[in-house]
C-alpha cells in the first residue's frame, strides 16, 4: 500500500480565552491524503476547519499530535529544518486579497516566496514569476507592476494561486479560497485549480462549505464538527448515502434552484452550535441529535469503518 502524502495523527489546537479556560477548536483530528488526491473538508463556519489548516502549515503549530509530509514530522522539526520543508506544503488563504501585500506590486509578491527561500538570481526569478503568471490565466505584461487594489476578487486570486506554486509544492491546502467571489469567478478558480493540479501533480486539502463546490472537486470529503471529525468517504458515496446525522442534515440544508420546492427537513434538534470553549461531553453533536441515547453523553463515538473507505463516529448511523 502507498504512503501517504501527508498524515496527520491526534491533531488538536487550543487557543487561550481567559486566564483559566481554553478554546477547543481542534480536538484529536487524524486523516491521510494520498499522492494526487483532493480532500474536501466541510462543516459549519467555527467548527475548527481554518484552525486545523493553519496547524497543518505551523501558523502556528498545533498543540499537540503530529504531522507528517512525505514520511518527514513537521511537527519534530526546529525552526530552520521546517523553514526548509515549506517549500513543499503552500496555502490558498480565504481572503484574496487580504493575503497580499497592499504596497507591493503583484509580481513581487508571487516573486517573494523564491527571494525568501534564497533561489535563484534576480533575472531567472523574474522569468519564472511570469510564466507563472501566465499559467493562472494573467498577462504578465498588464498586471506584474499592478498592486492588489487594482485587481479584483478573482484576479487576486490567480496571483496567490501563482504565489503558492513558484516553490514547486507536493501539497495545496485551499482555506475556502472561492467562498468571497462571485459565482461566475468562482467557476473560473475551480477549474483554475483543478487544471493545476493535473498540471503539477498536486495533492490538496480543499476546505470549503459549499457542499455543490466540494462535490464537484474532491475525490474524499471529510465532515466536521466542533473540531472533531464525524464522517469521511468518497464523494459520490458520501452524498448519496450520508450515515452521520450531521451529514444528513449539512446535505438537506442545500438550498435548491427551484422555488416551489419545499423546505427540507434536517432533523436537527433546535439550537446553536455549542461553545467550543465548553464543548459537550462525548459525542459533541449529542445536544442536536435527533438520534441522541444515553450512551451519547457517556461514550465518546470514535471514527469507525461501515463499509469499504466509509468511516462514521456515530453510535447510532444513518
Amino acid at each position: 500500500m502507498e504512503t501517504p502524502l501527508l498524515r496527520v495523527e491526534e491533531l488538536v489546537v487550543e487557543f487561550p480565552a481567559t486566564q483559566r479556560r481554553k478554546v477547543h477548536a481542534v480536538s484529536g483530528v487524524s486523516f491521510d491524503i494520498g499522492r494526487g488526491e483532493t480532500l474536501g473538508l466541510v462543516g459549519e463556519s467555527g467548527c475548527g476547519k481554518s484552525s486545523l489548516a493553519r496547524a497543518i502549515m505551523h501558523l502556528p503549530g498545533p498543540t499537540a499530535g503530529r504531522v507528517i509530509l512525505d514520511g518527514v514530522e513537521l511537527t519534530a522539526l526546529k525552526s530552520r529544518s521546517l523553514r526548509h520543508m515549506r517549500s513543499r506544503f503552500q496555502m490558498i488563504f480565504q481572503d484574496p486579497v487580504a493575503s497580499l501585500n497592499p504596497v507591493r506590486m503583484v509580481g513581487e509578491s508571487i516573486e517573494a516566496p523564491l527571494r525568501a527561500m534564497g533561489r535563484t538570481n534576480a533575472a531567472e526569478r523574474m522569468r519564472r514569476t511570469k510564466e507563472m503568471m501566465a499559467a493562472v490565466g494573467l498577462d504578465p505584461e498588464q498586471h506584474y507592476g499592478r498592486r492588489p487594489f487594482q485587481l479584483s476578487g478573482g484576479q487576486c486570486q490567480r496571483v496567490s494561486i501563482a504565489r503558492a506554486l513558484m516553490t514547486d509544492p507536493q501539497l495545496l491546502i485551499c482555506d475556502e479560497p472561492v467562498s468571497s467571489l462571485d459565482v461566475s469567478v468562482q467557476a473560473q478558480i475551480i477549474n483554475l485549480l483543478r487544471e493545476v493540479k493535473r498540471r503539477y501533480g498536486l495533492a490538496m486539502l480543499f476546505i470549503s462549505h459549499d457542499l455543490a463546490v466540494v462535490k464537484n472537486v474532491c475525490d474524499r470529503v471529510a465532515v466536521m464538527y466542533l473540531g472533531r471529525l464525524c464522517e469521511m468517504a468518497r464523494g459520490a458515496e458520501l452524498y448519496a448515502a450520508p450515515a452521520h446525522p450531521y451529514t444528513q442534515a449539512l446535505l438537506a440544508a442545500v438550498p435548491r434552484p427551484d422555488p416551489r420546492h419545499p423546505l427540507a427537513e434536517t432533523g436537527m434538534l433546535p439550537g446553536e452550535l455549542p461553545s467550543a470553549i465548553d464543548p459537550p461531553s462525548s459525542c459533541r453533536f449529542r445536544p442536536r441529535c435527533p438520534r441522541a441515547e444515553e450512551r451519547c453523553a457517556q461514550v465518546r463515538p470514535e471514527l469507525r469503518q461501515i463499509a469499504p473507505g466509509h468511516l462514521v463516529a456515530c453510535h447510532y448511523p444513518l
